[in-house]
């Protein structure tokens, strides 16, 4: 897994990168949000919520619905996908074998561990706690500033109140889907185990928020980036000036 956690950790220093290249943003940025479903073209980003202003509260269906989405996207599939071909070379599972047969078992339980936490973080804790599941990104401010508030909301959220309280559909939420995955690995029961797969959730959920609240500057630099002519004596349409 830490070679995993490791790919996150650069894709946050690319976006700071990119991030810092330009002054704060002001207060009208929020309003440009990109509304794409997914980030990267992989990274779903149903639940994100382009504006801290205008707050309506979401009803419970709503929640599920939010779940639904993140837990059955293609991401998800990739995402389960590459963190059982990593626990297959690393043998994290022993019992689940070799081969074929070994990776569909490894593929099953990456996907349940990680629909179940999108189930329990963004639906049913949040439902049992009134909480809003959603991200509510910020959109103006300094880098480092945004950066904070995005792995801040892990800990602090909204009620359907309108309030804020600590965040216990996350932490709670992960936790539950920890324990649950104990009944299906057999060989990692411990409460080491289970502590290490909720750092593991939490820890992507942190980058998830990250990339959530700077995906629209990436989007914009990753989009300029593209228009330009090579030549910069030729236009888009290949017409000499």
């Amino acid at each position: 897994m830490s070679a995993v956690l490791r790919g996150f950790g650069l894709i946050f220093v690319f976006i700071l990168t990119l991030v810092a290249q330009q002054p704060p943003a002001d207060s009208g940025a929020s309003s440009s949000a990109v509304n794409d479903k997914r980030i990267l073209g992989i990274i779903p980003n149903y639940r994100t919520y382009p504006t801290l202003l205008e707050y309506k509260p979401i009803s419970a269906k709503e929640k599920f619905g939010i779940a639904t989405e993140d837990a059955f996207d293609r991401g998800t599939f990739v995402l389960a996908a590459e963190f059982a071909g990593y626990s297959q070379l690393t043998k994290a599972s022993p019992s689940f074998g070799q081969g074929v047969e070994g990776y569909s078992h490894y593929f099953v339980t990456s996907f349940a561990d990680w629909s179940i936490g999108d189930y329990m973080t963004e639906a049913v804790f949040p439902v049992m706690l009134h909480q809003d599941p959603r991200y509510f990104r910020r959109g103006t401010g300094s880098g480092p500033s945004r950066l904070l508030y995005a792995v801040g909301q892990l800990f602090w959220t909204r009620t359907d109140s309108g309030g804020h309280m600590f965040n216990f559909s996350e932490i709670g939420g992960n936790a539950a889907a920890a324990a649950i995955s104990q009944a299906y690995y057999p060989e990692n029961r411990t409460a080491g185990d289970a502590i290490t797969k909720l750092g593991i959730q939490v820890g992507m959920d942190a980058a998830s928020n990250i990339l959530k609240e700077f995906w629209p500057d990436l989007h914009r630099k990753l989009s300029r980036k593209h228009a330009e002519p090579s030549d910069p004596g030729v236009s888009p349409q290949g017409v000499s000036h």
